[in-house]
């Protein structure tokens, strides 16, 4: 599969990362040409890594992985171009996490809003699917790394999409047992207001290395 994932910070070397591991053509977006942190993985990763803008990532990928900070995922997506989005499936990992005022952050979306569903009523012919933002890019790409069985949660209004996508996930090592789909993307508010918790964990749980699970 053609696969665009667009950011090239942390989130987005360890998805492209692991894709091009799974056999996928990976193409980095960025919001200029010749984006140096881009082009310098796509030389280190080789064919078929490749590098572009993100209209150029976007046209170019069957499917596309927003690892953009929630702050500019809007943004990013407009540059992408709404013609590259239309009919393929949007996988959104972004959280709205606002750092203005310090640590630790507030949301700059939350309650009646989230990043999520913004993306899909600006972009209506996309199929957007909110999941992986509830955990650290290593955990995303390896649920292994943790003891146990842990959840990951999917939302989107896109049933094929979302089956699309949990297989993807399983093909990162998350078993189908413990995908669990909340609902359409009015319930990525949720997804995305748990990691205000997430954030206040980290120190008790002595690093970014955890997830929750889900029991009865």
């Amino acid at each position: 599969m053609r696969v665009a994932v667009l950011g090239t910070g942390a989130v987005g070397h360890a998805i492209a990362g692991k894709l091009l591991a799974l056999g996928h053509e990976v193409t980095m977006g960025s919001r200029t040409p010749r984006n140096e942190r881009a082009t310098a993985w796509a030389a280190q990763a080789g064919p078929p890594a490749a590098a572009g803008t993100f209209a150029e990532a976007a046209a170019a990928g069957d499917l596309i992985v927003n690892c953009t900070g929630g702050g500019v995922a809007l943004d990013a997506l407009r540059a992408a171009g709404a013609a590259n989005l239309a009919g393929k499936v949007v996988v959104d990992v972004s959280n709205p996490l606002d750092f203005s005022g310090g640590f630790p952050p507030t949301l700059s979306v939350s309650n009646l809003d989230s990043v999520g569903e913004q993306i899909q009523r600006e972009f209506p012919a996309a199929r957007v699917v909110k999941t992986l933002n509830t955990v650290n890019n290593a955990v995303m790409i390896d649920p292994g790394r943790l003891h146990g069985p842990h959840t990951m949660f999917m939302s989107g209004n896109d049933a094929e999409a979302k089956a699309q996508v949990a297989e993807l996930l399983q093909s990162f090592g998350w078993p189908a047992d413990a995908i669990l789909d909340l609902g359409d993307i009015t319930n990525a508010r949720g997804q995305e207001m748990y990691v205000v918790l997430w954030v206040r964990l980290m120190r008790p749980m002595g690093g970014p290395d955890f997830n929750i699970a889900l029991v009865r």
